[in-house]
């Protein structure tokens, strides 16, 4: 198995929780959680495990300034600020959306962290990426473009490696159950499926894709990662398990389920989920459980990927706190 360089970002292991409060109010199976929104810098989240050998990647490459793109509260870009930071580096963001006035949750941080930021819109961001990619080098600034959330073989790896230490923490649940989105987590977590020997399922719960042609990405990034770790798998589309039940009023969009998820975690177990991601993935937990798709005998563990910075975004806040 390769070992990838990396750079120390991340506190890890994560821990592994459990949720027997929750459990009882759905009347469902034993509930775990990995807590990767603890992963320890600018609030954490999956994102930063990637990081961590994405920005030696970009070291390897002598680059000095870090490029990355994502929507306007993106947890990705946040975590792309600080590791920048935390590895002297400079850092921009193309963000789809119209600037705040204020900005607020990621994107204040996004700015607290001296990230420079280009706006531009969601069907032109690709464009504006690469335009913002070729004025940096032009300027000297060596810069290294980082993939949309990370996803790319190198990022993916992450989370093979992930799964070893998931299973170095004595545990092996029946199900591994998570936000899935641009990929990268999803096709770290089947590839290191396959690599460490981890018997459980992993089911993503789609964010914004539907199942069909999004199954077909991940199962290509799962096999171009397993081939990276130098232990080539051909690991077929079948064993990459979407679930797009969820996707409600689109990306970004907080509907009832989420809104529901996110008061269940806080007031059972005291943990914060996102109204994007983490609150999506949860609300498709809950209303899986709810509906007997686990047995009861099953552990199902929740991978955290964190996001909680947008609980504090205006739109959001005032949805949440609505009775």
């Amino acid at each position: 198995m390769k070992e990838l360089p990396k750079v120390t970002l991340t506190h890890l292991p994560t821990p592994v929780d459990e949720m027997p409060r929750l459990s009882a109010a759905l009347g469902g199976p034993r509930l775990l959680v990995k807590r990767d929104d603890l992963t320890g810098l600018a609030f954490g989240g999956n994102k930063t495990r990637k990081l961590e050998y994405l920005v030696a990647e970009a070291q390897g490459h002598s680059a000095r300034t870090l490029i990355t793109a994502g929507a306007i509260q993106s947890n990705h870009c946040r975590q792309t600020a600080a590791s920048a930071r935390k590895a002297g580096m400079d850092c921009i963001l193309v963000l789809s959306g119209e600037p705040p006035e204020m900005p607020e949750a990621n994107t204040y941080l996004d700015v607290l962290l001296g990230a420079e930021l280009v706006w531009t819109s969601l069907d032109e961001r690709g464009e504006m990426l690469n335009q913002t990619y070729l004025e940096a080098e032009a300027d000297g600034r060596s810069p290294f473009l980082i993939p949309y959330g990370g996803s790319s073989p190198v990022g993916a790896a992450a989370y093979a490696y992930a799964i070893r230490e998931m299973l170095g923490q004595g545990v092996q649940p029946d199900w591994i159950v998570f936000a899935t989105s641009s990929g990268g987590t999803q096709a770290g977590l089947a590839a290191g499926k396959r690599l460490f020997g981890y018997q459980g399922l992993v089911l993503g719960i789609s964010v914004d894709e539907e199942a069909g042609k999004f199954g077909a990405m991940v199962t290509e990034l799962a096999k171009d990662t397993t081939i990276l770790l130098n232990n080539a798998i051909n690991i077929t589309k079948s064993e990459i398990l979407v679930n797009d039940d969820y996707l409600g009023g689109g990306y970004a969009v907080m509907g009832e389920p989420e809104r529901e998820a996110i008061h269940l975690f806080a007031r059972h177990e005291g943990l914060l989920v996102d109204p994007v991601y983490t609150g999506r993935a949860a609300a498709g937990l809950i209303d899986l459980v709810r509906k007997g798709f686990f047995k009861k005998s099953d552990t199902v563990l929740f991978w955290h990927t964190g996001g909680q910075p947008a609980l504090f975004a205006e739109k959001y806040r005032k949805t949440i706190l609505t009775d």
